[in-house]
């Protein structure tokens, strides 16, 4: 035994006449179906790159359904700590406070393009777009997990270049995921359309 790791030997395999446990011999043919399946089992899984999944925050911006990733997703604060900013453009709602940061807080629905909301929005999602600070977009309703498979994103992040990535999922209803730093880049940055 070395680095705490202990090392086995390999074990000779069972003759024909060895005993199963029950008292009954193994025979070849149980032998060799025993060394397939420890073989197989040895094999590292295939299904573990289809497994991958990206981690979203799911909710609706009127009739259609949103995500974001979740690790980008910082907190979920009610919309009434905003303070409005006169003759701020369409997309600023205003600033809040948020863990000693002041904050902008944006229309998704105007950064989107002007989709209507079904419902007022009552919530703000905080986020980290990546562009050095964290910002914060209202949304209809607190936004609920989902699991998106990791090669199904990778596949529509290389057909679009736009700041929505259009997913079908079998069974589900079309989903678009924001990509935050094209969205909220140049406006996060104080820089015009």
């Amino acid at each position: 035994m070395s680095d705490g790791v202990e090392k086995l030997e390999p074990v000779a395999p069972l003759a024909s006449t060895e005993s199963s446990g029950s008292g009954e011999p193994i025979t070849a043919e149980v032998h060799e179906l025993l060394e397939r399946r420890a073989a197989r089992l040895r094999e590292p899984r295939r299904e573990a790159e289809e497994e991958k999944v990206l981690w979203a925050a799911e909710f609706p911006v009127g009739d259609e359904r949103y995500a974001i990733p979740l690790d980008s997703l910082r907190a979920a604060v009610p919309l009434r700590m905003v303070t409005p900013v006169p003759l701020s453009p369409p997309h600023l709602i205003g600033i809040l406070r948020f863990q000693g940061q002041i904050l902008s807080a944006l229309s998704l629905s105007a950064l989107l393009g002007g989709r209507g909301w079904r419902e007022d929005p009552a919530v703000l999602l905080v986020v980290d777009p990546g562009v050095g600070r964290l910002v914060a977009l209202d949304c209809e309703q607190i936004p609920k997990p989902i699991a998106l498979p990791l090669a199904l994103v990778q596949e529509a992040r290389a057909r679009s270049k736009g700041a929505s990535l259009e997913l079908s999922l079998p069974g589900i209803p079309l989903l678009h995921l924001l990509e935050l730093p094209r969205l909220i880049g140049v406006r996060a940055k104080g820089g015009a359309e």
